[in-house]
């Protein structure tokens, strides 16, 4: 059995471009919105009836934690032990970020132990994730970086480059 998506929290760790496109399709499914960012977008989390709360209170409230942040030193293992521990039993975790954002390890664990409902990967602590104990775990959709890899989405990424050449040879960089 699946779970309907109106209704329930979602907690987007990471509000930039991506981070902000999840949102938007998010309000279309109607859901609640818990955003994290270092640097909050007031007029961004009004638009899509969202708010801004620290980290503890959205993995605290949220049914499903999608993160959205790039690697540095501040955002490893930003997600770990203490933080999965405070997500609800049966929450989701979703990274499509960097692989070394979420403690695959502790991940695993708390997969195993059934503390968290659920975990989809496209990014991996090391990869491809071979030994990783993440690829054990019940509960899991993990895809192998190409989440995004779609025929509109390819078709796209072609357009752009086609654009990018034909600037280059006539000279427009």
């Amino acid at each position: 059995m699946g779970r309907e998506l109106r209704g329930k929290t979602l907690g987007i760790i990471g509000t930039g471009k991506i981070g902000r496109e999840v949102a938007r399709r998010a309000k279309a499914f109607e859901m609640n919105l818990l955003l994290y960012d270092v640097v909050r977008d007031e007029e961004f989390a009004k638009e899509v009836g969202g708010r801004y709360v620290g980290l503890e209170e959205l993995l605290r409230n949220s049914d499903f934690v999608s993160i959205h942040v790039p690697l540095t030193e501040s955002t490893r293992c930003l997600i770990g032990q203490r933080e999965i521990s405070m997500m609800k039993p049966g929450a989701v975790l979703v990274n499509t970020s960097r692989g070394a954002v979420v403690d695959e390890k502790a991940l695993a664990e708390a997969l195993k132990a059934g503390r968290i409902g659920g975990a989809c990967l496209d990014v991996f602590e090391k990869e491809p994730p071979v030994g990783s104990p993440i690829l054990e775990c019940p509960n899991t959709v993990l895809t192998p970086h190409i989440g995004a890899s779609t025929a509109e989405a390819q078709r796209e990424a072609a357009l752009i480059i086609a654009e990018k050449i034909r600037r280059i040879v006539e000279g427009r960089s």
